[in-house]
């Protein structure tokens, strides 16, 4: 059997148990206005990190707002994905019932 008809046989098996995917959920008001806030937040705590950092009259010195400034980054684009990318959890009810 070759990966085409192996392929083939997978789509029409996946048809016939009608696999249904999970439905994107779509994001609240509030969730998007959170982000926001985050977002604009992170943009002004950053910037004024950033201008406070000494480079020593023109000398190296280490750049301590890059760490603070990656994690926070992190954290952001972490917030995104769980507000534009979440999917429904078809488990979750029989979850809620088994407590």
């Amino acid at each position: 059997m070759t990966d085409f008809e192996f392929v083939v046989l997978l789509v029409i098996f996946a048809a016939l148990i009608q696999i249904e995917m999970p439905k994107k959920i779509k994001p609240t008001g509030k969730q998007i206005s959170m982000l926001a806030l985050h977002a604009v937040v992170f943009a002004v705590v950053t910037a004024a990190s950033w201008m406070l950092y000494d480079k020593h009259d023109g000398h190296w010195a280490y750049p301590w707002p890059a760490w603070t400034t990656a994690a926070w980054a992190l954290a952001l684009l972490g917030h995104f994905c769980v507000v534009f990318t979440s999917f429904e959890d078809k488990g979750y009810e029989v979850f809620q019932q088994q407590k």
